[in-house]
């Protein structure tokens, strides 16, 4: 458990991490092209590693229901929504509700049954959970500011040049 406890925390910090590079992508390339180099990107990774990891045995896809295929093109979606959602709305905030969308859909679907997955009894516990989650996103977006200062924000290349100009 505590393996794929780390693994998910490891997951969400790529996922954020990716999410900001793909939104600096899009500011020079455009959404199409920032969809195709990081699914492109994707695939000649994965395929890399499953040929070094599982050699032949990574094309054996038997008894595979054919509506599972339909998975990348699912990507497609979730990589131009996103960059454009980052675009319109800062990063915490967009992932913010990505994340909570999640939740939610993950909550509907498992507590129906649907798309395989084994049926999970839905309680009250579990929607209050969405929903402080999403009290907290109000709160987050809503709440409070001390005056109107920017924060500042973290750019490598920004930080090596400064550090390059004092020396």
């Amino acid at each position: 458990m505590i393996l794929g406890v780390f693994l998910a925390l490891v997951a969400g910090s790529l996922v954020s991490l990716q999410n900001i590079f793909n939104s600096k992508v899009n500011q020079h390339a455009g959404s199409w092209a920032t969809t195709t180099l990081v699914l492109g990107m994707g695939f000649l990774a994965s395929l890399a590693a499953g040929l070094i990891f599982e050699g032949k045995q990574l094309f054996l896809l038997e008894k595979m229901k054919t509506w599972y295929w339909f998975s990348g093109l699912i990507g497609v979606g979730v990589v131009t929504c996103l960059v454009q959602a980052m675009r319109r709305l800062s990063a915490t905030y967009a992932i913010s509700i990505v994340l909570t969308s999640q939740l939610g859909f993950a909550l509907l679907w498992d507590s129906l049954g649907w798309f395989g997955l084994k049926q999970v009894p839905f309680t009250c516990k579990q929607l209050v959970g969405v929903l402080v989650i999403v009290c907290g996103i109000l709160v987050f977006k809503f709440g409070g500011r001390r005056g109107n200062q920017a924060m500042p924000s973290f750019d490598p290349g920004a930080q090596n040049a400064k550090m390059e100009r004092s020396c």
